[in-house]
């Protein structure tokens, strides 16, 4: 696992050489997982897209490679959305113009995508078609 927390900031992810000398363009696959789901070696490089850690999942089981707080949805707008289907479209369109105004984040993101050929997008949320997860691949037009 690389050198997440340091620091106490999401993006201070410090990569092993061996993670650098190969950089790919961008992410060649781009998955979901929910957390509670055992890691895998197929899911490359884990980052846990959620404001808040998921509940009773320690961090050795979770295996997260960066826990991507400044990226997930505010507080608010969580809370709004609470994982109703029929909000979805309007949760998108708010939490898209949440990340338009916080590009230095969204910049931190792509920068890891292109680091790695296989990312896995790691979200707590029982809803694996309605979470910031998938908004966020659909914002990033993956």
């Amino acid at each position: 696992m690389s050198g997440l927390w340091s620091g106490g900031c999401c993006w201070t992810v410090l990569y092993p050489p061996q993670l650098i000398e190969e950089q790919p363009a961008m992410a060649r696959s781009l998955k979901f997982k929910r957390a509670y789901a055992a890691p895998a070696k197929a899911d490359g490089f884990r980052i846990l897209v959620d404001r808040i850690w998921p509940r009773g999942l320690t961090r050795e089981k979770a295996r997260i490679d960066c826990w991507a707080r400044d990226i997930a949805p505010s507080t608010r707008l969580r809370q709004w959305f609470g994982h109703d289907p029929e909000k979805w479209p309007e949760f998108k369109n708010r939490y898209f113009t949440e990340l338009r105004h916080n590009r230095e984040a969204v910049e931190n993101l792509r920068k890891i995508l292109k680091n790695h050929a296989s990312v896995t997008f790691v979200f707590a949320a029982r809803d694996a078609r309605h979470c910031n997860a998938v908004a966020l691949k659909s914002y990033l037009r993956y």
